[in-house]
This record gives C-alpha cells, structure tokens and sequence, in this order.
C-alpha cells in the first residue's frame, strides 16, 4: 500500500479529499504506528483519496499548551497553518483527539479554518455510505466495552460515532459504570502522560483499568493513542495483557474487515 503525501499531490497539480493527520504519536510510537496502518488501510479499501504530510508535518502543539507554554504552542501552530494553508486543505481526519481537539477548536483563533473529524466519525459515514462492510465472526461472543477519550467525549460531545462504529462488530458490548459524559480519564490528559504522578493512593490509568476488568471484557477498546498506552499500562499492571486486548476502533474494524 502506497500512501502519497500532499507534495505528491501538489507536483501533478491534484488534490486528495481528505488530509490524514497522524500525529505524533502515530507517527513514533510503536505500538500507535499499528492504529496509523489501520485507518490507512481503511481508507486505501474503501477507495478514499487522501494524503499525508509527511516530514511537512509537525506537532499541533498540545502537549506544550497543557503544560502552560502558550508561546511555544502558537509557534508550532502557525507553522502547521503555513503549510495546512499552502496546500489548501480544507477536511482533515486523525486518530488522536488531542489533534483534533486542538485543530478543531484551538486553530481558528490563529487563522487556521478546517473542517476536523475524528477516525471513528469518518468510518462511521464509511459504514453510512455503505463504502465500508465488515464480515460477522471475527468477534463474535466477544465481550467488549470502550473507554471515552477526555477530548472526544467531554471535550467534543462525539460519544456515538466510535459506538456505532463498535456495533457493527458481532460481539457483545457493555458499558464502564463512569460512561459517556460522565467518562473518567486515562491518567494521560493535561500532559500528564510525559511525567511520573503526584503521590496518591492508585495510579489514574490503574482506576480507570480495574472499573473495565469489572466487566470481565475480551477487549477495551480505545479510540486515543495515549488512552492506548496508558490502559495497556493498567492491563500489564493486572497481568491480564494475555486475556485482555486493548485494541483502538480502526484496528477492530481493520481486523473485522480482514484488511
């Protein structure tokens, strides 16, 4: 599988529908790289052209906005706008909802106006638009319940699209007690993933983790590389990573659809 970037593009005078945001956890982290590979495989089967940026892209600048470095957040923004601009992009679609919360709601007050959809809205419309068919079997009698990242459900107000997504799956699905808008963080959210917790009583990600390993789950499914690493984290912590599976909504659908 190919995949072409905007500068590919741009050299035969073209331009894709969609520009996919990878982030930069989807980019270096590992174990995210395979969420990437999902939703591009997605997108290849289902015949959308899209393109990434390549080493054009950088940081959106969340991380550093958390921490309190407004300056260095603006920085990195523009330097994206530049570029967003420069190719004329107008719909972007990621995996991770810290780019696109902050694409989405952080990049208009700089001059940066994009229409921002999350991985699980666009394989939702996928599935809409009867592009996307997943086969039954491959989870069936699975037991499977999903974690709300902070930027896509309280954030955002997006609760149905990875639920619909996760539907079209034959296994059973089951909600955590702390659900939808009244979800509870992964321990990663406001730059917490890149520093040891304050002192308490349980780690965040080991709260989060026990309340799903109550409903004795096949799978948790994520739809935030950093919910990914911290509720693997929580897993390992249980040792359960042999039962438990902590799979993102691409990579599920990507298996189901046997791409």
């Amino acid at each position: 599988m190919q995949i072409q970037t905007m500068a590919d593009y741009a050299a035969r005078n073209e331009s894709p529908e969609i520009l996919f945001w990878v982030g930069c956890a989807g980019s270096f982290d590992e174990r995210a790289q395979k969420i990437t590979r999902a939703v591009a495989k997605i997108l290849h089967h289902c015949e959308v052209k899209f393109a990434v940026l390549g080493t054009e892209e950088s940081c959106t600048g969340d991380p550093a906005k958390r921490a309190g470095n407004e300056f260095l957040f603006q920085m990195q923004a523009m330097t994206n706008i530049q570029v967003l601009d420069g190719y004329g992009i107008k719909k972007i679609v990621t995996a991770c909802p810290h780019c696109f919360n902050t694409l989405k709601n952080e990049y208009p007050d700089l001059g940066g106006h994009y229409e921002v959809v999350h991985h699980s809205q666009l394989i939702q419309s996928l599935f809409d638009e009867g592009k996307l068919k997943v086969s039954g079997g491959t989870f069936a009698g699975k037991k499977i319940t999903f974690h709300d990242p902070c930027y896509l459900g309280r954030g955002n107000d997006v609760y149905e699209a990875p639920r619909s997504v996760i539907e079209k799956l034959d296994g059973a699905f089951s909600e955590m007690k702390r659900s939808r808008a009244k979800g509870f963080c992964c321990g990663a959210g406001g730059a917490q993933m890149f520093k040891e917790p304050e002192k308490g009583s349980k780690d965040v990600n080991v709260d989060r983790t026990e309340e799903a390993l109550e409903l004795k789950p096949d799978i948790i499914a994520v739809g935030c590389p950093f919910c990914m690493t911290m509720m693997s984290d929580g897993v390992k912590n249980f040792n359960k990573e042999d039962t438990v599976k902590v799979l993102d909504i691409a990579e599920l659908i990507a298996q189901a659809g046997e791409l």
